[in-house]
């Protein structure tokens, strides 16, 4: 290879000081909130490993259930999401304002299932991954502390839907900073309460299970209270706060886009965390000891994706914002060096997990066969965590150009139609043990990278479907915040009451649509991907 190609390759692969220092601007914050949130749930799940191994591991059961509904609220926000970095990056705070509503309204739809969905159902699914397999451990004492644990967590679904809502929509706009904050303090009144109540410190009773679940409840409702408070506050970095709650409209045309665009990437999230439930499930066909250890190799696996997985969100907002503003050119040489970057940063992470894999599972108190299992299963992930880098890194940049349909294809779809339907056969018509079993069904995800990579170089993903600027004046409370003499004169005046016919009139319609669906749209015309 010549000097000159490989000089165009660097070109290609690697930025200059600007851009990284616009990429550590965006990603520190977030990587940092996502570290130290993920090293307190490791402490947490330390916490309540130390106090037995039937406690942990209920623990664990009921925390895939929240993983699941988790990413979906992650999916519904995040679809609308990739709108309000568009938005962003074309200068549209009514269209921001749009999102904002929008996503909060999805979000607390989804919590109402949710909650539903665990108060009628919550102990059964649990039990779905109790096997008792003459193994040591107490299948009902797990089954008890799980269904425990899950009905307190309940309570703080709330503040979690409203806390993603608000912090999405500032990442989305490269505000990282509130996000961070609010979950600094949050992650620090978790780690303390979970000290007192699990424990019985400082005169506290000891409530083991029950004082996690208490402690991570105040914490949320804390971080939603920081986030609420700065947004509304901080008028002038984050302006599209403003009288966002004045009115309750998102114009009709809008609402479609949304859910036209945001829908596959929902659907998306909690088919993909199903799979992965169900892919965890059938491990836990070999016994407690099997769900043991991949809970703690989880613990350290989430602390380690944060890696790959803050990088996957940084991709997005970047070359979303870039999209928005019309560069498409700049989003492609963009996406290009995130990736390559995130490949090589993950991959000097991956040293790291590989070496902590012997160390780490010896803080628990549980058996040597738990320890060892778990050491094992860490090895293997650790070696699929540049893997994992390019997978995310490809999965968020094609979201960024509204392609959702192409990414529930590429994670979902992939997700049942090959590893779930593996992992059932692998753990009933074999009997393979649980480390080969985590390998095959890791190494599938080589798959993914390669359509990933075709995908990225086909360039399908590259499009921009929001409008620019300041939309054309109406009469609404987006409005009257913006319009000078104007909007006062439009609004009406406090002391007046409006009539239930008027209020409606004014918070639900009116509005002009911010979206702008691009020709020729895959979407509409499925044939174009041929």
């Amino acid at each position: 290879m010549t000097l000159d190609k490989k000089q165009n390759i660097f070109s290609k692969l690697i930025g200059d000081k600007a851009f990284y220092k616009m990429v550590f601007a965006v990603a520190v914050p977030i990587l940092i909130q996502n570290v130290i949130t993920n090293f307190v749930n490791l402490l947490d799940n330390i916490m309540v490993g130390k106090v037995g191994t039937e406690q942990m591991s209920g623990v664990s059961i009921a925390n895939l259930l929240l993983f699941v509904f988790n990413l979906a609220i992650f999916g519904a926000t995040s679809g609308v999401g990739i709108f309000t970095a568009q938005y962003y990056g074309s200068k549209n705070e009514t269209g921001m304002k749009h999102s904002i509503r929008f996503s909060m309204y999805w979000g607390l739809a989804i919590m109402a299932i949710g909650i539903v969905i665990f108060g009628a159902a919550g102990k059964a699914i649990i039990n779905l991954y109790l096997t008792d397999n003459g193994a040591e451990g107490d299948i009902a004492a797990t089954l008890g502390y799980g269904t425990t644990y899950l009905s307190l967590m309940a309570i703080g679904l709330p503040p979690f839907v409203i806390s993603q809502v608000y912090a999405g929509t500032v990442r989305s706009t490269q505000k990282t900073m509130p996000p961070m904050v609010a979950g600094l303090v949050a992650v620090a009144v978790n780690l303390f309460l979970n000290y007192v109540l699990i424990y019985g410190k400082l005169g506290a009773p000891a409530m083991g299970v029950k004082g996690a679940a208490i402690a991570t409840v105040v914490s949320r409702y804390m971080e939603m209270i920081i986030l609420i408070v700065w947004c509304h506050v901080d008028k002038k970095r984050l302006p599209y706060f403003k009288g966002v709650w004045r009115s309750l409209a998102v114009p009709l045309a809008d609402c479609k886009a949304y859910i036209k665009r945001g829908t596959p990437v929902f659907v998306n999230e909690v088919l993909w965390s199903l799979g992965v439930s169900i892919i965890v499930q059938c491990y836990s066909v070999r016994g407690l000891t099997t769900v043991a250890a991949l809970n703690i190799q989880n613990t350290m696996n989430n602390l380690f994706a944060a890696s790959y997985i803050t990088m996957g969100a940084v991709t997005g907002i970047i070359v979303g914002n870039i999209l928005g503003s019309g560069d498409i050119e700049g989003a492609k040489d963009t996406s290009r060096k995130l990736m390559a970057f995130s490949t090589f940063f993950c991959t000097l992470l991956a040293g790291l997990y590989i070496g902590l894999a012997f160390v780490f599972p010896n803080i628990y108190n549980t058996t040597d066969d738990v320890k060892h299992l778990a050491a094992l299963v860490m090895i293997v992930a650790a070696c699929f965590v540049p893997v994992e880098a390019i997978v995310n890194a490809a999965y968020f940049t094609i979201r960024a150009g509204g392609r959702t349909f192409v990414t529930f294809l590429f994670d979902s779809f992939f997700t049942w139609v090959i590893p779930v339907p593996v992992a059932f056969m692998l753990s009933r018509l074999t009997d393979l043990d649980t480390v080969w079993m985590y390998l095959v069904i890791m190494s599938l995800e080589i798959i993914k990278l390669v359509v990933g990579f075709i995908i990225l170089r086909s360039g399908i993903w590259c499009k921009k479907f929001v409008a620019d600027g300041a939309v054309p004046a109406f009469d609404s409370a987006d409005n009257h915040e913006n319009s000078g003499e104007a909007g006062v004169q439009n609004e009406t005046p406090l002391d007046v009451p409006q009539s239930p016919e008027a209020w409606l009139v004014e918070n639900l319609e009116g509005e002009p649509t911010t979206v702008v669906e691009p020709e020729s749209d895959f979407l509409d015309d499925p044939k174009s991907l041929i």
